[in-house]
């Protein structure tokens, strides 16, 4: 899903945990435990997980630095 954010840069947002899941590589189980922990970078709207792609990009490659 695209999003225009306020500044009109394009928002590349992934819904639910089963689709970050596949995004980051992991098991839902263990994505949704990341998820509830704090540890992504994402949010709860309306009961659902949503987490834009280059936040859960950079999260990783500062994590591998």
């Amino acid at each position: 899903m695209h999003t225009q954010g306020s500044a009109g840069e394009t928002l590349n947002l992934i819904w639910g945990a089963k689709a970050i899941s596949k995004f980051i590589g992991r098991t839902e189980r263990a994505t949704f435990g990341m998820l509830e922990s704090g540890e992504l970078p994402a949010k709860k709207v309306s009961g659902k997980w949503v987490a834009e792609r280059s936040k859960l990009t950079n999260f990783f490659v500062e994590f591998a630095s």
